[in-house]
């Protein structure tokens, strides 16, 4: 990988039906490894999914939308995100690949916990989104498209017993030989997102 895949990712929503091989999936994890952790808890956890198994975890996920459109909601707040939740489904159909991305420590988003859990909670989250970008920066380099998505909160009750797993769900990668070459999407000004203090 080189320091460019950083300013050329993009995130890709159209994806050719090219299989991905289980060595560079396996590559693009090793990349997702090195990333740094908080005390080096490395709290990260990939669960691949490819064929049919995709096409199950997709059935749980398009039946936790349904519920949430039909007022059973879990994040009622958040009902205005819905309509891209069913797009992004629709993407992660085409996507060859998904990565399941678990946190090994943390526990259900719609339960309680104290202020030292939260605060640990936090460190992991940050730690998992450098384990993420390392993936996504490292499957540019070898001329793949990803995208990282967090719809899946939506279908959370659906998928964790699907997945059957006490670890908290935190997101999905969608992964595969890019279809389509996005444009940059504009980025805020350093002076809108940087404060001297000298």
């Amino acid at each position: 990988m080189n320091i460019q895949a950083i300013y050329d990712r993009r995130s890709i929503r159209k994806y050719k039906d090219t299989p991905v091989s289980e060595k560079m999936i396996e590559q693009i994890i090793r990349a997702g490894q090195q990333a740094p952790s908080a005390k080096n808890r490395q709290p990260w956890k990939c669960i691949v999914f490819e064929n049919d198994a995709k096409k199950e975890l997709l059935e749980c996920m398009e039946c936790g939308l349904e519920r949430e459109y039909k007022g059973e909601a879990v994040l009622p707040k958040s009902r205005f995100g819905l309509p891209d939740a069913r797009h992004t489904l629709r993407i992660m159909r085409q996507a060859p690949v998904l990565l399941i991305i678990l946190n090994t420590n943390g526990t259900s988003p719609f339960l309680p916990i104290d202020e030292d859990r939260r605060v640990s909670e936090i460190c992991d989250s940050l730690s998992i989104g450098a384990f993420v970008q390392n993936m996504l920066l490292e499957a540019q380099s070898m001329g793949l498209g990803t995208l990282w998505i967090a719809n899946t909160c939506f279908a959370y009750p659906e998928l964790m017993e699907y997945l059957q797993t006490g670890e908290q769900l935190v997101g999905a990668v969608a992964l595969g030989y890019p279809d389509e070459e996005p444009a940059a999407r504009p980025r805020k000004g350093l002076e809108e997102i940087v404060e001297w203090r000298i």
